[in-house]
């Protein structure tokens, strides 16, 4: 299983979001400081009602504590856009 893969069944498991995408951007910092470590750059997009009432900063806090140790060492670098189903991008298909 890819760490890919597990970040998106470990928040699906979480937070069981309407829409989860997650890309893996680690080849374009090969050589990164960060990188050398192991831990991987990736890109998140979620909608999920948990982050109703939720500022920006305290949906990231959901998705960090969701993610758990994984975030101390199969991920580096995470980019979140987390919106709740209200306020999804138009072109997002659910």
């Amino acid at each position: 299983m890819t760490t890919t893969d597990k970040i998106k069944d470990t928040l699906t498991n979480a937070l069981h979001p309407k829409f989860i995408q997650v890309l893996d951007d680690s080849q374009a910092h090969a050589g990164h400081e960060g990188a050398k470590s192991g831990g991987g750059h990736y890109y998140l997009t979620i909608i999920c009602d948990e982050f109703n009432n939720k500022s920006r900063i305290q949906r990231h806090q959901v998705v960090y504590n969701a993610l758990g140790d994984m975030m101390k060492s199969e991920i580096h670098a995470l980019s979140i856009k987390a919106h709740t189903p209200e306020e999804q991008p138009q072109q997002q298909e659910i």
